[in-house]
């Protein structure tokens, strides 16, 4: 083998590497290193040679290493793979795993641990493998997905096979071909989304359906066939995605099944071809354009496509079809035009011009017009943008612009995927971190990679938005809308109900008050005629909520309440985006609609068009605190406009959540760090305001420890605050040294009263928080205010287990710097006190079971209080805190945090990552329920926009489907919860 073709990575990837750069040079020769030091470990000779070079193959790996952890630790781990490319290149290396993969099943003696294990080695080879490819060039990012889709292919047809193999020695088969299980099986394997249509990304999820053809000439016993294949199922779902210490093959799902809450893991074709042809949903039809049957009997698999071809493909649509087609471009709505789009937190599947606003538009005009024309039946994205050009749906320059974009945008997702092996969409938002994503994607620094970004996402939304103008109309225009005189005009009745008004009568009574003048907003005659030019889309877009009365009156209500309104109704005409988020907030979010209605001052954030680019971090907020209170002296206007501002700002960061700018983990820090600026300006005006009075104690400081889900940066729109008032003075003070003096233990009991009445007390502003001090030393029997040596007493002496996992949470948000820094040390001290694991334990459980017993879960979506739910989690993670089961470092207060900490002698990681996504999930259905509903979360009550709000933000189908996803998350938290807490039990 030639010098130069090695040094230049040719002998590897058939062509010379591209030229990537480190971000931290000295970080990547000490990746380098550890890598060097693993080869020669292993007596990897020509490895070692090169890696001890300066050839261009060696600089390439350099900073494949600092860039990707993941790689890097692949390589650690099997410097050997790396080696084999000294004989074979890159793509016959695949091709090698592929077939090893594949052979696996029929290898003697195969036991499920064995496949487990080999599986787990060849895929992981694999992935780090098309991963190099990539980042070398080797392959452009079409090919990328090919081959990452077909080593999911020939992994799950090894496990499949496999276990036909299995149930076949066992007697529970009898497999026509035992040199090819899978044919005349009946047991179909359908792929689904990206893995069916060839266009898996790097760390994806595989979505499967899994079904039974009774009939098949294995099935010995068929009415047997369904419950055995369920089980097979169960297995092939272990085999793939349990986590052990060779790693995982790929996380599996199997919700697109037809109703997953109700139906089991593998269903008789018959059922579900029954299931698509009386119940099926359009979005369940898009899902099926995706299918393929890439594992088990492939015949049969086909089949049962075919037959289901006539409910995929319709010849013709009728109105209720394409409404429904609406309500899919609903649930995976952009958010077009709102200001610059941030680069930061940006997710890139879902977020504005995202991959997802591609797929989305070929989806449906295959929907749409695929029965008609066999060519629009593909399953691949970018061959139906050449189709659709082809037939002249979308012009050759579209195409062209939408097809770079789109490998761009999965280009960016693969790299983002490739730094830790994680199934994110979302791009960091910090500087370093951009950068590395940046490099790794071939960028000379994260300046270029963000102009890159920012002008395809402003294409794709651009083009998103044009295409639906320009594809052929779905609707037969708005009709009569007349609301002149006294009595309704028919064809404006007819308008409406057409348009999903119930009671279009009175709709007409209420619009036909806009234009008598009867509000301030419309009493001149320009704010008349422009709100008139407004009526028509906004009545298209309340009819498009499912709910059109109840979104319009409360728009009505918003318009009682306005001073003005000829700015804001020029603004919603010239700016749909705007109009379009007024839309969802009256159609989807009445708690934020009566928000408005009652203080429409706070819709003027929303002006702003760098709302939805700037993060509301700490910074961010303090910054226009100290704006907002400029100027103001005397105590109750601090205290009013400390109201002001928080309530603008709940609603901006409510917006930001709600418009998918902002992710739900960001809004509870955002809401937290809004919640210690301003209960923290509140006390330094009490404590101003209280000195004037009773002066003050001599060394006096004052601190304040946030408890519970405000420690944790947790809070949610609607959240009280639980509070811990700590103090401190000079141990000769014996009173305070205004007029009217006070003995310490009552000044700052008195101040605090203070605090509670300026934070809690209703003004004309209303309330800044409901405040909870509960949590205090003795709770509700103790002093309000507690001096901090007392309140160390307490907790090393008598406090309850209880009081000590709370404060695991707890954190110095307010007050004093060296009073607080003294609290987070006493805090730090007194949870690392030594414990009996065994009473943590058993004191965590009974107290669960308490709880369980006196407030019992309202129903599945009482996410709190639910077995399995929010309490759950909380108490797993306060337990390990207590009883040292996280990894060693910096203690989190925040509970994901904790539970992605939680060490491997506490739990297995598979428990720990399953964990972390369940309050993942919790987190943003709870964010957004708090956020727009005034209670909790009924699917019969709420509004359907609301509903689609939650689908959006799950990436999931329908509500069903989210049903049996949390009942399933539920179920395997409240497993874990028993298996981790159970062992205090004697």
């Amino acid at each position: 083998m030639a010098r130069s073709a090695v040094d230049d990575g040719s002998a590897w990837f058939g062509k010379p590497v591209a030229a990537l750069k480190p971000v931290d040079a000295d970080a990547a020769r000490d990746a380098l290193e550890i890598v060097s030091d693993a080869a020669a470990e292993a007596g990897c000779k020509r490895l070692s040679k090169l890696l001890a070079g300066e050839a261009p193959l060696k600089r390439f790996l350099e900073a494949v290493f600092e860039l990707s952890p993941f790689l890097r630790d692949c390589a650690r781990r099997n410097p050997h793979a790396l080696e084999a490319l000294f004989d074979e290149v890159a793509d016959a290396r695949l091709e090698t795993l592929i077939h090893e993969i594949e052979r696996s099943a029929f290898a003697e003696g195969q036991s499920e641990s064995g496949i487990m294990k080999a599986l787990r080695a060849h895929k992981t080879e694999a992935h780090a493998l098309i991963a190099l490819c990539r980042l070398a060039d080797e392959a452009d990012a079409e090919k990328t997905t090919r081959r990452l889709s077909t080593l999911a292919d020939s992994c799950v047809r090894a496990a499949v096979d496999y276990l036909l193999l299995d149930a076949h020695r066992a007697g529970k088969l009898h497999l026509p071909d035992p040199g090819k299980p899978a044919s005349g099986s009946g047991w179909i394997v359908l792929g689904m989304g990206k893995l069916g249509a060839n266009e898996l990304n790097f760390s994806s999820d595989i979505d499967l359906i899994v079904l039974v053809d009774t009939q098949a000439p294995a099935i010995t016993e068929p009415y047997e066939a369904v419950d055995l294949f369920v089980r097979l199922t169960r297995r092939l779902i272990r085999i793939l995605q349990d986590r052990t210490e060779n790693g995982y093959v790929f996380r599996t799902d199997l919700r697109l099944r037809p109703d997953p809450g109700s139906t089991p893991l593998a269903i008789p074709v018959n059922a579900a071809l029954h299931y698509y042809e009386s119940r099926g949903q359009n979005w369940e039809r898009a899902a099926m354009i995706k299918a393929r049957p890439m594992a088990g009997d492939i015949s049969a698999g086909t089949a049962f496509l075919k037959e289901l071809q006539p409910y995929v493909w319709r010849k013709y649509l009728d109105y209720a079809a394409i409404a429904d087609v609406h309500s899919i471009k609903r649930q995976i709505h952009a958010h077009k035009g709102h200001g610059e789009i941030a680069v930061k937190g940006h997710n890139v599947k879902l977020g504005r011009g995202g991959i997802r606003e591609i797929e989305f538009f070929v989806q449906t005009q295959q929907l749409i017009a695929g029965g008609r024309f066999p060519e629009l039946r593909g399953r691949q994205t970018v061959a139906m943008l050449g189709q659709l050009a082809a037939h002249g749906w979308i012009g050759e320059e579209v195409r062209e612009a939408l097809t770079r974009q789109y490998w761009f945008l999965r280009d960016v997702e693969h790299a983002l995927q490739m730094i830790a092996d994680e199934q994110t969409h979302t791009l960091p938002e910090e500087d370093e971190e951009i950068e590395q994503v940046a490099h790794l994607l071939g960028f000379e620094n994260a300046e270029a990679f963000s102009v890159a970004f920012r002008e395809t996402l402003r294409l794709v939304e651009k083009h998103y938005a044009a295409l639906f103008e320009t594809a052929p109309q779905l609707s037969r225009g708005i009709g009569n809308l007349v609301f002149t005189g006294d009595v309704d005009d028919p064809g404006t009745l007819q308008t409406l109900s057409e348009l999903g008004f119930e009671r279009p009568s009175d709709m007409c009574r209420v619009i036909r008050g806009w234009h008598y003048g009867r509000y301030k907003a419309t009493q001149s005659a320009e704010a008349r005629e422009r709100l008139t030019e407004l009526t028509p889309a906004l009545l298209e877009a309340f009819g498009a909520t499912r709910r059109a009365d109840e979104a319009l009156l409360r728009f009505d209500a918003f318009l009682a309440g306005l001073p003005a309104g000829i700015q804001l109704f020029s603004l919603l005409q010239s700016n749909p985006a705007l109009l379009d988020l007024l839309v969802r907030i009256m159609g989807a979010a009445p708690r934020l609609a009566a928000i408005i209605t009652r203080r429409p001052h706070v819709f003027d954030g929303l002006l702003d068009p760098a709302l939805l680019s700037e993060l509301p971090d700490r910074d961010y907020l303090a910054e226009r605190l100290d704006s907002f209170l400029a100027g103001a002296q005397i105590y109750e206007e601090i205290l009013d406009r400390l109201r002001i501002f928080a309530a603008e700002q709940k609603f901006l960061i409510g917006i930001r959540l709600l418009t998918g700018a902002i992710d739900a983990a960001r809004a509870g820090r955002a809401f937290s760090d809004l919640a210690d600026l301003t209960v923290g300006s509140a006390l330094d005006a009490v404590i101003a305001n209280f000195a004037l009075r009773h002066g003050r104690i001599k060394e006096g400081r004052v601190a304040i420890l946030g408890m519970g889900k405000l420690g944790s940066r947790e809070l949610t729109a609607g959240s009280d605050i639980d509070l811990i008032l700590l103090y401190d003075h000079a141990p000769e003070a014996d009173f305070s040294d205004g007029e009217k003096q006070l003995a310490p233990s009552e000044y700052y009991a008195r101040l605090t009263q203070r605090l509670i009445a300026a934070v809690s007390a209703p003004t004309a502003e209303g309330v800044l928080y409901e405040l909870d001090l509960r949590l205090r030393p003795s709770g509700n029997k103790g002093p309000v205010a507690t001096e901090i040596g007392a309140f160390s007493r307490y907790q090393r002496n008598e406090a309850w287990t209880w009081e000590h996992m709370a404060l695991t949470r707890a954190r110095a948000v307010a007050g004093d710097e060296g009073l607080r820094v003294r609290a987070e040390a006493e805090v730090e001290e007194i949870i690392a006190l030594p414990r009996g694991r065994a009473k943590i334990l058993a004191d965590a459980a009974e107290m669960r079971a308490l709880l369980e017993e006196e407030k019992p879960a309202r129903d599945l979506w009482d996410l709190k209080l639910l077995p399995g739910g929010l309490i759950d989690l909380e108490f797993i993670a306060q337990v390990a805190v207590l009883t040292g089961g996280c990894a060693a470092g910096e203690r989190p207060t925040g509970t994901v945090d904790v539970l992605n900490t939680l060490s491997d002698a506490f739990c297995p990681p598979q428990t720990r990552g399953e964990l972390a996504d369940a309050h993942r999930l919790y987190t943003m259905l709870t964010q957004i329920t708090r956020l727009c509903l005034e209670g909790g979360f009924d699917p019969d009550e709420a509004p359907p926009g609301f509903a689609d709000l939650l689908l959006r933000q799950t990436d999931l189908p329908e509500l069903k489907v989210l049903e049996a996803h949390v009942e399933e998350t539920a179920g395997r938290v409240r497993r874990h919860f028993e298996t981790l807490l159970g062992q205090g039990k004697e």
